[in-house]
């Protein structure tokens, strides 16, 4: 990957165990109701100054979509998405 442009930030999706707060395990389905999902931050855009590569992040999956760069899964999305930077 050469160059992000502008407020884009390229992801990894980080995939979480999500527990209830009766410690019960939930479903893949049920965690695809969630409207926030986690990741690390490959590589932000050239416009993009407070977030760095390697930052964990959550963010908005419903402003996000998915695309292969070198066969890898990546998801690209707006620095406006990001909801919290851990």
């Amino acid at each position: 990957m050469k160059k992000v442009i502008g407020k884009n930030i390229v992801i990894k999706n980080i995939e979480e165990e999500v527990r209830s707060d009766a410690g019960f395990i939930l479903s893949a389905d049920d965690v695809k109701g969630f409207r926030y999902k986690r990741g690390v931050v490959v590589m932000p855009g050239t416009d993009v100054s407070t977030i760095q590569a390697g930052d964990e992040i959550y963010y908005d999956k419903a402003n996000s979509y998915t695309m292969m760069i070198n066969d890898e899964d990546v998801t690209i999305i707006a620095e406006r998405d990001v909801v919290i930077v851990l």
